[in-house]
């Protein structure tokens, strides 16, 4: 473990900057936004096939505290993986602004806080709408954003993030969508729910596989390092697999939701993408691996949800 202290902004040199916007596009972390939006998009579209009702106010109320929570998750993340020396100039993942550099690990907290604060703010209004069940996803939904990288277990060290991806960013996610258009949550909701949240947990599995070796000098005990390369690799095309089988799950569900197997043409895509991890070996595999994860997640919601909407 390294007993370098975290650098500061004036560690970078003014040359090796890059300007303000570039610096807080890869601070938010925007190739993983739409893993926030997706359960919103999900939760939408099954609420209106299933029921005729959707309002734009709770979309647009909810995509924002989604995306604020992801944005305020990534920021702390950040500054905490600098402070606690699990990033270092060995990172192989994507830049991170605090480890370089180019903001202390103080600005970068406070930006956290603020987009947390949006969070809230946003949801204040889902809270009118839907009462305490919303108030109670809502507030669980902060803690975790800032018990991901902090408190006495984070859960970024640990071997419950994935299991915890596929809860926040599926099952809670879509539950509270469908509940916030409709006032109520079946099986639909939950089904679709695992379809959302298990991809993101496999953009999960690409990280901590990425990084297990980094991970464990630092004293993480993440899945991957667990169960060791392979077998995270095999989770891997298990949970984009299962996403794909759940399409089917919805559709036995009622005639309403048959048009959900229009995401099956993901099957190719995700055969592909999983053979990428299979055979990543450098940096740049896994990071493509783990881009390409994230646009299977985006393409099944996408071509599920027009399926639902169309037929």
């Amino acid at each position: 473990m390294s007993d370098r202290p975290p650098p500061e902004i004036g560690d970078a040199p003014a040359a090796a900057r890059p300007s303000w916007p570039v610096v807080v596009w890869h601070a938010i972390r925007p190739h993983t936004l739409p893993l926030s939006l997706s359960p919103v998009v999900a939760g939408t579209v099954l609420a209106w096939v299933a029921s005729g009702v959707a309002r734009l106010d709770v979309f647009l109320a909810a995509a924002l505290s989604a995306l604020a929570i992801q944005i305020g998750t990534n920021l702390h993340n950040d500054a905490a993986d600098t402070l606690n020396h699990t990033d270092d100039d060995s990172r192989l993942g994507p830049v991170r602004v605090t480890e370089r550099g180019w903001m202390t690990a103080g600005q970068v907290m406070r930006a956290a806080h603020l987009a947390f604060a949006v969070s809230v703010l946003c949801g204040a209004w889902l809270v009118v709408l839907g009462g305490w069940p919303i108030a109670a996803i809502g507030l669980v939904s902060v803690l975790a954003g800032y018990a991901y990288s902090a408190g006495p277990w984070p859960i970024s060290r640990g071997p419950w993030g994935e299991l915890l991806v596929i809860l926040f960013f599926g099952l809670i996610a879509v539950g509270g969508v469908v509940y916030l258009h409709t006032g109520t949550v079946g099986w639909p909701a939950v089904v679709m729910g695992l379809i959302v949240g298990l991809p993101a947990a496999a953009v999960l599995v690409v990280n901590n596989t990425r990084d297990r070796v980094s991970d464990a000098r630092a004293g993480r005990r993440t899945l991957a390092i667990l169960i060791g390369r392979a077998r995270a690799v095999d989770l891997h095309g298990l949970l984009l697999g299962a996403a794909l089988l759940g399409l089917g799950g919805l559709a036995l569900l009622a005639p309403a939701f048959t048009g959900a197997l229009l995401g099956l043409v993901c099957l190719p895509l995700v055969w592909r993408v999983w053979r990428g991890l299979r055979d990543a070996e450098s940096s740049a595999d896994y990071n493509a691996a783990l881009a390409r994860t994230g646009r299977v997640q985006v393409a099944i919601v996408l071509t599920s949800s027009i399926g639902l909407l169309a037929f």
